[in-house]
């Protein structure tokens, strides 16, 4: 049995994890969240999104 996880979804269960743990993170982890969507569709690797 294979278990395949997408960057994606594993990234926003965290954040949601931390948002939930300290609302004031919300900001911080959007902006994080955002640049490095950002980066990885500059540099090419689009199938992480």
């Amino acid at each position: 049995m294979n278990l395949h996880l997408s960057l994606t979804p594993l990234v926003s269960l965290i954040a949601g994890i931390l948002i939930l743990i300290a609302p004031r993170l919300l900001n911080f982890i959007v902006a994080i969240y955002l640049i490095f969507i950002g980066v990885m569709g500059l540099v090419g690797h689009g199938k992480f999104i």
